[in-house]
C-alpha cells in the first residue's frame, strides 16, 4: 500500500487549485444558466413583428454574475395577458369590456376584450433555475 503525506505548504498548493478548478466550473455554471434562460425565453416568445424575441440579452458582469434582461416595453403584457385574460399581479382590472382603440400599425379603429397571456420569462427562468441546482449539485455544492 502507497503511503501519501503533504507538507503544510503542499497540501495548501493542491488545496488552492481544487478551489480554482471549483471555482472555474461555478463561473462556467453561471454563465451557461444565463445563456439557458435566453435561449429558452427567445424560443418560447411569441413573434409578431420580432421586437420582443430580439430584445432579450444577456450580458456577463464579472465572474460570478450574468444578467438576462428583455428590453421590449410590451413584455409584460405578453408574459401575463392584458383584459380578461389578464393572469399577472392583480389580475384584471379592465374597467370596460370590450373597449375600442385605434390601431396605427392597421390604420383602424379595433375591438378588443384583451389578449391571452403567453408565458416565455417564467418558463425560461424556470427552466434556468432547475439546470443551475442540478449542475451545482453535480459539484457537490
Amino acid at each position: 500500500m502507497a503511503r501519501i503525506t503533504f507538507s503544510g505548504r503542499n497540501l495548501l498548493r493542491a488545496a488552492q487549485r481544487f478551489e480554482e478548478g471549483i471555482l472555474e466550473k461555478v463561473s462556467d455554471i453561471v454563465f451557461e444558466t444565463a445563456r439557458l434562460i435566453q435561449t429558452e425565453a427567445k424560443a418560447l416568445a411569441p413573434v409578431d413583428d420580432g421586437s420582443l424575441r430580439d430584445s432579450i440579452e444577456m450580458k456577463k458582469l464579472g465572474k460570478y454574475n450574468a444578467v438576462v434582461t428583455v428590453g421590449a416595453d410590451h413584455k409584460i403584457w405578453v408574459e401575463y395577458g392584458t383584459g380578461v385574460h389578464a393572469e399577472g399581479p392583480g389580475g384584471s382590472r379592465a374597467k370596460k369590456i370590450p373597449w375600442t382603440y385605434y390601431s396605427l400599425k392597421l390604420g383602424r379603429y379595433v375591438t378588443s376584450e384583451g389578449m391571452k397571456a403567453q408565458p416565455f420569462w417564467g418558463p425560461a427562468v424556470d427552466a434556468g433555475q432547475a439546470y443551475f441546482k442540478t449542475e451545482m449539485r453535480r459539484l457537490g455544492l
